[in-house]
């Protein structure tokens, strides 16, 4: 996915580096150069720069794979199975028997938390113990410890109706479904900005509509081109003020319309209006957009823009970009539709 560029020593700078590689490169065999650029990567790459950077949700992981939690973290919060009782051989079986207690359409999770103890040497006795935990608020889960000599991993799940984020603009507010179970740390990062009073220097800065390429179900037309446009908005998720750490590659699903997608390792954000099969399984995604808000997002497609090359790829920058808030729901969804799937 193509990034803004950021000021005008780009182009010096990558220069400079173009040069450099130029050198390295003679002194290296072409069989080893070969083998380190990956045209398949590169490819990629390519389709998110001309991007832009870039109903029901399917991350596209192979069963089992979207119960992922962060390491060295421990979580608080009431217990509903106590873990020297209730012991697994992984992470991935605690999560589940968490999700199992997530099923029902009939009110909040009786767990929204599990926290396993998976290092054998640092666990010791007790190695395999899975505590699931239902906490007072979900959205800002109990911390009681995080760092290297922690032994626990933990994760959250959110049930029907759960884990919605507001991303509010003058031209409406999106409500966001969150995937915990896919990508903690960048779950954990929106939340962050949640406590937020404000979100200076957020913004959706770039638009470009469906064009002829894609339907307004998002799917592709055969034999239209796959852009320019590229059927998305783009933005930054960077607070001023508040430093950024780039944040793992966490699950990578096929993009959907919908998809709410970090560009390389954030904070730079996409949001896509089509399917992008093409873009194949590249970037990771935090969540998507309830479909019934898709309309906002279509409509800042439609915003006046101008034309800019990023890395050789034309792109649609908005004449004016769109301040943007990371809020809670101001009120209960009750019975819009948030059934959107991370697996």
């Amino acid at each position: 996915m193509g990034r803004r560029p950021n000021d005008s020593e780009h182009s010096r700078f990558a220069s400079l580096v173009l040069l450099l590689v130029a050198l390295f490169s003679c002194l290296l065999v072409y069989a080893v150069v070969s083998t380190l650029l990956n045209p398949t990567v590169n490819s990629d790459d390519a389709s998110f720069e001309s991007s832009g950077s870039a109903g029901g949700i399917d991350v596209g992981e192979k069963k089992g794979e979207c119960c992922r939690g962060i390491d060295n973290l421990e979580l608080w919060g009431a217990a509903v199975k106590w873990g020297s009782d209730f012991k697994f051989n992984s992470s991935v079986e605690c999560c589940e028997a968490c999700k199992a207690m997530c099923t029902g359409n009939d009110g909040p999770c009786l767990c929204d938390t599990w926290v396993f103890c998976g290092n054998k040497e640092a666990c010791g006795s007790r190695f395999g113990e899975c505590w699931l935990k239902k906490q007072k608020d979900a959205l800002s889960p109990d911390r009681q410890e995080a760092g290297k000599s922690v032994s626990w991993t933990s994760g959250i799940v959110f049930g029907k109706g759960e884990g919605v984020v507001e991303m509010e603009t003058e031209y409406g507010t999106l409500h966001i479904k969150l995937f915990p179970d896919c990508a903690p740390h960048s779950v954990t990062y929106i939340l962050e900005l949640l406590n937020l009073r404000h979100c200076a220097g957020c913004q959706i800065y770039r638009a470009e509509n469906r064009g002829q390429s894609w339907d307004t179900q998002g799917n592709h037309i055969k034999d239209a081109p796959y852009g320019p446009p590229f059927a998305l908005i783009q933005g930054t998720l960077e607070a001023l003020g508040t430093p950024f750490k780039k944040i793992p590659i966490e699950a990578c699903p096929t993009i959907r319309r919908g998809s709410v997608a970090w560009v390389g390792s954030g904070p730079e954000f996409f949001i896509s209006l089509a399917n992008h099969e093409e873009w194949k399984n590249s970037y990771t995604v935090f969540g998507s957009v309830l479909p019934e808000d898709m309309e906002i997002a279509e409509k800042i497609a439609q915003l006046p823009t101008k034309s800019d090359i990023w890395n050789n790829i034309n792109v649609s920058v908005l004449q004016k970009p769109i301040p943007l808030v990371m809020r809670r729901m101001k009120k209960s969804l009750g019975d819009v539709d948030t059934n959107v799937k991370s697996e």
